[in-house]
């Protein structure tokens, strides 16, 4: 399956560069929104299924914001350390680092707010980040406890490294998967903005 996603995504990126026109490019995103859906659907399937889910909802409470909680503490601390380590504006690096994985979104708001070289920086690191999940999640999901899969997917948890979560992990860390990416999500805008214009 990873294989198969790095090969999607360089012939992806090679068709969008040098094969398709705007037109067809405009096609496939709006195609891309609705398979997402179709996934979004048949994943609220399979979660519905296990009946066990909805019950430890109920039992988890406050602990449900403790791994977006660590995720987003996690991804300040590693924009610091690379502001110290690159030599990078600190307001920059925490910007960046907000992004969460969440690419598409980091990439336009900081082209907007710092231009278009911190702009693509932005839309580069978040998608390795996206990539490095699709890698690490197999693994962390067998060394260590099937939650901490969640991790490296960050705001990306609810949708495109979903499918990999569910796969190495259960419907009820997906349940929390989902759950995560939603809080990450909606923290992206905030951060990027309050720490872009922190300093």
């Amino acid at each position: 399956m990873i294989i198969i996603a790095l090969i999607s995504l360089v012939a992806g990126v090679l068709c969008g560069q040098f094969i398709f026109d705007t037109n067809t490019i405009n096609i496939f995103s709006n195609v891309s929104d609705y398979a997402l859906y179709i996934l979004m659907f048949a994943v609220g399937i399979s979660v519905g299924t296990n009946k066990q889910v909805f019950r430890k909802l109920k039992e988890y409470h406050i602990k449900i914001v403790i791994i977006p909680f660590g995720i987003i503490v996690g991804s300040i601390v590693g924009g610091f350390i690379c502001s110290i380590l690159l030599k990078k504006p600190l307001n920059e690096s925490l910007s960046i680092a907000s992004g969460l994985g969440w690419y598409s979104l980091s990439g336009v708001l900081l082209t907007n707010l710092g231009g278009a070289q911190l702009g693509t920086l932005a839309f580069l690191s978040n998608i390795m980040r996206e990539l490095f999940s699709f890698l690490s999640i197999p693994f962390v999901a067998k060394h260590f406890n099937k939650y901490t899969a969640i991790a490296p997917a960050a705001a990306t948890s609810e949708d495109t490294t979903l499918p990999m979560i569910m796969k190495y992990t259960s419907a009820d860390v997906a349940v929390m998967a989902v759950i995560n990416g939603v809080i990450c999500s909606a923290f992206v805008p905030v951060l990027i903005n309050f720490f872009f214009n922190l300093f």
